[in-house]
């Protein structure tokens, strides 16, 4: 299966966006990850590695895929998550409690796998294995709570090894060792053994397979196994199908990652797994189509940062502090957000549809289930504007046109952008036919019709002024055009007004040392209801005169602003 091979099904259309939900159908679904599988294997290191999390629908499907981009060879595991408690409303079926994780590498050999950092506590059946106890005089008595503090609680594990040398298949105190395995030492090294304390036998005159000593202090605890019951889950319902608790993406973290290492969340949602890298110490990178969804992770980790900032303050304050007891250093107290894609056209396909048919004159048809309307006497379909128009795309129109033996109208096809195969498919369609005829609009390229897809960014104005020790920042005005766009399309023939700039911000933040690489936030505007409204009007200690001061502002979709003033 090569990078270009479309998996047979439906053609590339998107639902509306609707936040935190799945807004693909069927195999568009599974074309969808093979294409963004392929692209974050090529991102991985050569150490690195990708965990998917999926439920029940797909996780047969997207095992396959898996298998197909990475190899079957670098699955490391299949995990079990125990996504929630059990309940009561599965009547016509065994209840649904868990979700699935996928863990591949790279490279087999390769990776970061650091399992000491993710044991689990023993459970009650483990710890009563350790039975007896070692007091400080030397003698062994069977483990009771009375006695704890006052020596170390072991348990007795087998000694024996599998193996057929018959120099260690000798009689040691009357036992021989079961069939395949022999003794670890000689019969010198075993009473060596049972005098030193590393073996123990309950009854001295009779030897024993199991006699290896194992203090309870000396475990690091459970081994991580493929049935995750005890790293958090989602209780109370869920506000969309994947998310995700910050104990869970914490462990995955520890585990396959060090400090200072980069995490990529190429399915971000409300930011957990942003936040718990940002806690543990590691780099990162979300991404998300949903401007909602970087609103949202946008403030979570702006939370985390500032109680980081926080400790690292206490920490100047303290002259000796064991490190041990301290969190992971932040790897950084600043964070941008970027724009790419032009996402908007490319996931809220009606909109587009809706945008594109307003600005090039289209009139809707809603009787047709295949074309979007007409222009004049032509027939116009809108290509999803998450691919260029494609020979695929030609095909599915030819397709349509084979079953209206009767159509004789033209055909506009209106594109983000056209492949060069397309072009020439189109052309070749074109020669000497007298009827449905190709017509294409190339939005990127078109000077009549592309102006709508322009991208208009935030502007802002502030003040910034210097008064004895103290710096007055004051946000004089805000205009967000792509807000007033939306507005606007709501409202229909009414054009949107905004009396208070303040509407259309969700923070503000300012750095009083900026270095125009690193914003570090000494002050955050964060309202914590939606209602409530940023403030617009600072004052916070001065820095050193021939600083430069940044205000950082970002509107309800994300967008963002920063102005820059020397004080």
């Amino acid at each position: 299966m090569s990078g270009t091979h479309q998996i047979e099904g439906e053609e590339y259309t998107l639902g509306e966006q609707i936040q935190y939900t799945d807004i693909w159908a069927n195999d568009n679904y599974l074309q969808f990850m093979y294409e963004r599988l392929l692209l974050l294997k090529s991102l991985l290191s050569e150490d690195g590695s990708l965990w998917l999390h999926c439920d029940w629908h797909k996780s047969h499907h997207l095992r396959s895929l898996l298998d197909e981009v990475f190899g079957a060879q670098n699955l490391q595991n299949e995990i079990i998550w125990q996504r929630t408690d059990p309940h009561n409303d599965a009547k016509s079926r065994l209840g649904w409690v868990h979700d699935t994780l996928f863990w591949y590498r790279k490279n087999r050999d390769k990776g970061v796998y650091n399992w000491q950092n993710v044991t689990e506590p023993l459970s009650v059946a483990a710890l009563k294995e350790y039975s007896l106890m070692r007091l400080g005089d030397g003698s062994v008595v069977s483990y009771k709570e009375e006695l704890e503090g006052k020596g170390r609680r072991f348990k007795l594990d087998d000694c024996t090894w599998k193996g057929t040398d018959p120099t260690r298949r000798f009689e040691w105190r009357g036992v021989r060792p079961s069939n395949k395995r022999v003794w670890p030492y000689d019969k010198e090294g075993m009473e060596r053994a049972l005098k030193n304390g590393e073996f123990y036998l309950r009854d001295p005159e009779k030897g024993a397979a199991r006699c290896r000593v194992s203090y309870l202090d000396e475990r690091e605890g459970q081994l991580l196994q493929t049935i995750w019951t005890e790293c958090g889950r989602m209780k109370g319902g869920v506000d969309y199908p994947t998310e995700k608790p910050r104990t869970f993406m914490a462990r995955i973290i520890k585990a396959a990652s060090d400090p200072g290492d980069l995490i990529l969340d190429a399915f971000s949602g409300s930011g957990t797994t942003l936040v718990a890298a940002q806690e543990l110490g590691r780099r990162w990178v979300g991404c998300d189509i949903n401007k909602g969804a970087i609103q949202t992770s946008a403030k979570r980790i702006q939370s985390a940062i500032e109680e980081q900032a926080k400790v690292l303050d206490k920490e100047k304050q303290v002259a000796l502090v064991d490190d041990e007891d301290l969190p992971p250093k932040p790897m950084q107290l600043a964070f941008d957000t970027y724009r790419v894609n032009d996402y908007d056209l490319q996931i809220q396909h009606n909109e587009a549809v809706q945008l594109a048919c307003e600005h090039i004159g289209v009139t809707r048809t809603r009787t047709d289930a295949w074309f979007d309307g007409t222009l004049g006497n032509r027939l116009v379909k809108i290509i999803p504007f998450n691919h260029p128009l494609t020979p695929l795309d030609l095909e599915d129109l030819k397709k349509e046109l084979h079953n209206r033996p009767d159509e004789e109208r033209d055909i506009v096809l209106v594109c983000l952008g056209m492949e060069l195969a397309a072009r020439a498919a189109v052309e070749d369609h074109n020669r000497g036919r007298p009827i449905n005829k190709i017509h294409v609009i190339e939005l990127r390229t078109d000077q009549k019709y592309g102006g709508f897809i322009k991208h208009e960014p935030l502007t802002a104005s502030a003040t910034v002024k210097r008064k004895g020790d103290k710096l007055q920042v004051k946000v004089n005005d805000v205009l967000s055009p792509t807000i007033l766009q939306r507005l606007n399309l709501e409202q229909g023939v009414f054009r949107a007004q905004i009396d208070d700039w303040r509407a259309v911000v969700d923070c503000i933040m300012i750095d009083t040392d900026y270095d125009g690489e690193v914003f570090n936030v000494a002050l955050s505007d964060i309202p914590a209801r939606k209602q409530d409204l940023v403030e617009g009007s600072y004052e916070l200690p001065a820095p050193a005169k021939g600083d430069t001061v940044a205000v950082k502002i970002i509107d309800m979709l994300g967008e963002e602003a920063v102005i820059t003033k020397q004080v």
